[in-house]
């Protein structure tokens, strides 16, 4: 058996910052998107879907002309619409939900990484859509974000497949993301991650502190889409922590830590153990109950005066989700975590699809795991059970095995990630027990 330190194996990994063209994300076109997406006055589901120059309709138009105007520019973006009518108590005479979505096909069609927010806006009353309703940072902020990423990742050529989604019917039911999940079930895709981005633009909290060090990354522990044994078998394991989610956001967070190296400016990621918000949710949530990993980005520091308001001043108190209480440059910084992660993930084998761990009665724990195509080699991470980090890996090149001596399996969590030649690297899958017979 050959190991290699991680140094030797491939190149450097995954120092996605250094990997990473200078075309940074700009504040000055984020902002412009969000005015843009303001101007549309409402962009409530239930709005017109006809008038050319008000409600959801006349902005979904837009988000598909813009993408257009990306794929022209390079000749690699595919622009399509999907949509269902979904009817329910926000919608009771039934609204056709409909979907932009930007294909940036990869050398593989059918692994495929999702960046998405959602375009629709409501205000106090959710059934209102008459009133104004700019919906500046829930969530123009997250439509702007995939915009940009696709402005700056389709420079570059990719393994997996990259789709830009602009999401409808949030506001309504988590529809837009339901109508995503399930037609990517359908499709056959393997999701290799969901970046949900939903309220990413603001720095300034209810209290008044301001918050712009920092973006909070939701994830599950333990999987919607398991079943009571499966969860069990979890538990036994001890991978409550390292679900596929979870591991997908412990990947972001080592990338923002790098992206930090370079730039101390940069955002740290704060890791929110916990599907969304204190009984909340979010449109990345249909997707974890099909077991695909996702996740969501919010900001640091919520002000719930500016969402989901209609726009007044009462007893000085201003209210409304507006232009003005949003902070770009805040914005680029978390658009430039979405695109290093999209960047280290797509470039990435995919993670192995199990890893097996053999050591009980052993001062010694072997790991197998099964080939990935494409890899150019694995990395096997470890850590005491006490911790929640990673703290130790080795490189392995050209087997699908390695024992880990004095490394007793009972005291310790092991998983094993593919790497890619020049040091991409996918979230890490955790080790388990094997099959039982």
């Amino acid at each position: 058996m050959r190991t290699l330190p991680l140094l030797a194996l491939l190149a450097a990994a995954p120092a996605v910052a250094q990997q990473a063209p200078a075309d940074a994300p700009s504040p000055e076109r984020l902002k412009s998107s969000v005015e843009k997406l303001v101007g549309f006055g409402t962009r409530h589901t239930l709005s017109s879907a006809s008038d050319p120059k008000r409600g959801i309709g006349a902005a979904r138009a837009w988000a598909a002309s813009e993408l257009n105007r990306i794929a022209d520019a390079c000749a690699c973006i595919e622009v399509a619409k999907i949509a269902r009518t979904f009817t329910g108590p926000r919608a009771p005479d039934g609204v056709e939900v409909v979907d932009v979505l930007g294909f940036q096909a990869g050398e593989d069609p059918k692994r495929v990484i999702i960046v998405q927010g959602h375009i629709d806006s409501r205000v106090s009353d959710v059934m209102d859509i008459k009133r104004d309703a700019p919906g500046a940072n829930d969530d123009a902020s997250g439509v702007a974000l995939v915009l940009e990423a696709a402005r700056i990742l389709s420079k570059q050529k990719f393994k997996a497949t990259i789709v830009y989604a602009v999401l409808s019917g949030e506001e309504q039911g988590l529809w837009g993301a339901t109508l995503l999940a399930e037609t990517a079930k359908e499709r056959g895709w393997d999701v290799v991650a969901v970046l949900n981005n939903d309220i990413v633009g603001n720095t300034m909290g209810q209290n008044g502190v301001r918050v712009a060090d920092r973006v909070r990354v939701f994830s599950e522990g333990i999987r919607a889409s398991e079943s009571i044994e499966e969860q069990l078998k979890r538990r036994a394991d001890g991978g409550e922590d390292d679900g596929p989610s979870r591991a997908l956001a412990k990947a972001i967070d080592g990338i923002a830590d790098d992206l930090r190296k370079d730039d101390p400016a940069a955002l740290d990621v704060f890791m929110v153990r916990r599907p969304d918000r204190f009984g909340r949710g979010g449109d990345h949530e249909p997707f974890l109950r099909l077991g695909y990993p996702a996740v969501r980005f919010s900001v640091g520091a919520e002000n719930y005066d500016q969402q989901h308001q209609d726009l007044r001043t009462e007893n000085g108190r201003v209210y409304g989700d507006t232009i003005d209480k949003m902070d770009f440059p805040y914005l680029a910084k978390v658009t430039a975590i979405n695109v290093a992660t999209i960047r280290r993930l797509a470039a990435a084998p995919a993670a192995p699809v199990q890893v097996t761990l053999d050591g009980a009665l052993s001062m010694d724990t072997k790991v197998t795991w099964k080939a990935v195509p494409g890899a150019a080699g694995y990395r096997v991470y470890w850590r005491r059970n006490d911790s929640q980090r990673w703290s130790d890996v080795r490189g392995v090149a050209g087997l699908t095995e390695t024992t880990l001596k004095d490394v007793p399996v009972d005291d310790h969590f092991i998983g094993v990630a593919s790497v890619a030649a020049d040091g991409s690297e996918s979230i890490v899958t955790f080790g388990t027990r094997p099959p039982r017979p």
